[in-house]
């Protein structure tokens, strides 16, 4: 099935949890957010978080800087 990261498509599994599809596409949970349909994820949620295709995922990473 596909889905969005920022925009872009990506292919997963029809079963794929948010957790499995950041580990898939090898984005580190550290310092990240992910939003979906423009609502945060709690990170305690990711692994039991089932995505449908055309799921429109964000991710927020952190970065530092002044």
């Amino acid at each position: 099935m596909e889905v969005f990261i920022n925009h872009s498509p990506v292919e997963t599994d029809a079963a794929t949890t948010l957790a499995e599809l950041l580990m898939q596409e090898g984005i580190a949970a550290d310092g990240i957010a992910v939003a979906i349909a423009n609502k945060v994820v709690p990170r305690s949620e990711w692994p039991t978080t089932r995505l449908q295709a055309g799921t429109k995922i964000t991710v927020i990473r952190a970065v530092c800087g002044g």
